[in-house]
């Protein structure tokens, strides 16, 4: 029995779409922290929204360089760092949702959707590899 291993590329687009949440949590954290989107509610802090998106991008950043370094070994903190990353968006979508202003409404809305695409890519992967 053989089996199939994933080209170097497809952890490359695993981690594109990793460093692309990153990237947009960097923004969303500083649009937060200079405090340039606010809340509806008092359960809405933007100072802790920045702060959360900023750890919840940094999980994301280091799971996608792992995962481009160490490729198949590297699956396991990449799904970790995704997995993390969906949980922080759901936690942040409940309170955006009853305190937060719409554009931060639709952006944990948007990007959820993706995390959990690349979720699904990142279980693929590991499927596909054990042939």
């Amino acid at each position: 029995m053989t089996t199939r291993q994933l080209s170097p590329g497809r952890y490359r687009l695993i981690a594109a779409l990793m460093a692309l949440g990153a990237a947009s949590l960097a923004v969303a954290s500083a649009l937060h922290l200079a405090g340039l989107l606010h809340g509806r509610g008092p359960s809405f802090s933007a100072t802790w929204a920045g702060a959360a998106e900023a750890v919840i991008g940094l999980a994301l950043l280091a799971g996608a360089i792992t995962l481009v370094r160490r490729g198949t070994q590297g699956r396991p903190a990449a799904l970790a760092a995704t997995g993390f990353a969906i949980a922080g968006f759901i936690y942040g979508l409940s309170i955006t949702a009853q305190a937060g202003d719409l554009p931060d409404i639709t952006y944990h809305a948007t990007v959820l959707p993706l995390l959990i695409l690349t979720l699904v890519l990142i279980i693929r992967a590991k499927n596909a590899d054990r042939g």
